[in-house]
């Protein structure tokens, strides 16, 4: 009994010290991941991220007497359910999260195993004897014989995913030798400074964060101006707005000031304003017309030299 106890009172205090030392936390799913895969994966992780496994009722226990002084911790007793486990780093999530689950091995059907994907067999020739012909039949395969061997003629949806593979179709691939599944290390969430999210969220781009938060902005401005309550960023549009108030007033009355009277003086004598910019339209419509006579001109002169050559 010592020795559990003593036990326990060192996973406490190396998991207590693992969330002291790590701002992040990926809580990883590890069903059907191999002794030997779990050493590649620490391996790769030597130096920026540790891997720890433990019972999950020792796991809870151990989380839920850390939370009286660091209540945030909370946050991960809903994920530690199932064959989980943790990997602390401090580094780029992103990276962390690509070397987790670069770690997978090719695996083959087993009867009772629940596929994580679809499963197809693919047309072709199987190098089958015909008289294997029943139990692709029994299967709903469609074959034909062709040169004294079974031949599959259309691809075929085997088994679907997140359902059982029944012992035919297990038998059935490791007779075709295909190994349609992979497993390794999978990431269920992602805990990262108190707050936790799904793997998903690592995936999302600076500009789509950029954009969601301009649109928000805008949202937020437009509310505040509609309910008439002055909020960050509505201020700039309720500052415009009033100085365009201002400057109707002006203009609609006898109050001035000198920053208004060329406004005004431009609304009370547009052609002042306008006739510069049609005078040089003008001039540059007269200067053509004598750019096209020295064109032509030259071109004149030109034709007589060649003529005087030729003639």
């Amino acid at each position: 009994m010592g020795g559990r106890s003593a036990n326990k009172a060192g996973y406490f205090d190396k998991l207590k010290g693992l969330l002291e030392e790590y701002n992040s936390i990926f809580i990883v799913g590890v069903d059907n991941v191999s002794s030997q895969q779990m050493h590649e994966i620490r391996q790769a992780l030597r130096g920026e991220g540790i891997v720890l496994m433990g019972k999950n009722t020792m796991v809870r226990r151990a989380v839920k007497g850390f939370i009286g002084d660091n209540p945030e911790y909370e946050r991960l007793l809903p994920f530690v359910k199932g064959n989980i486990g943790f990997v602390f780093t401090n580094g780029d999530l992103k990276i962390i999260r690509d070397k987790i689950l670069a770690n997978k091995v090719a695996a083959p059907a087993r009867a009772g195993a629940v596929a994580p994907d679809d499963v197809y067999i693919p047309a072709g020739n199987t190098g089958m004897e015909p008289g294997k012909t029943s139990f692709f039949q029994a299967l709903g395969v469609p074959t034909k014989i062709a040169r004294g061997t079974i031949e599959i003629t259309t691809d075929l949806k085997l088994v679907e995913a997140g359902t059982k593979v029944g012992a035919s179709e297990a038998t059935l691939l490791n007779m075709l030798n295909i190994s349609p599944f992979t497993y390794g290390m999978g990431i269920t969430q992602v805990y990262d400074q108190g707050n936790t999210f799904p793997p998903s969220v690592l995936d999302i781009e600076e500009s789509q964060l950029l954009k969601s938060f301009s649109s928000a902005i805008t949202n937020i401005a437009c509310i505040s101006l509609a309910a008439n309550f002055p909020t960050l960023p509505s201020v700039m549009h309720s500052v415009v707005n009033s100085y365009k108030n201002v400057l109707a007033v002006a203009i609609g009355t006898e109050y001035s000031w000198p920053e208004i009277d060329e406004l005004k003086d431009r609304i009370a004598n547009p052609d002042a304003y306008a006739s510069a910019g049609p005078a040089v339209v003008e001039e540059k419509k007269e200067d053509a017309p004598k750019e096209e006579e020295a064109e032509k001109s030259e071109e004149e002169s030109d034709g007589e030299g060649f003529g005087d050559l030729f003639g």
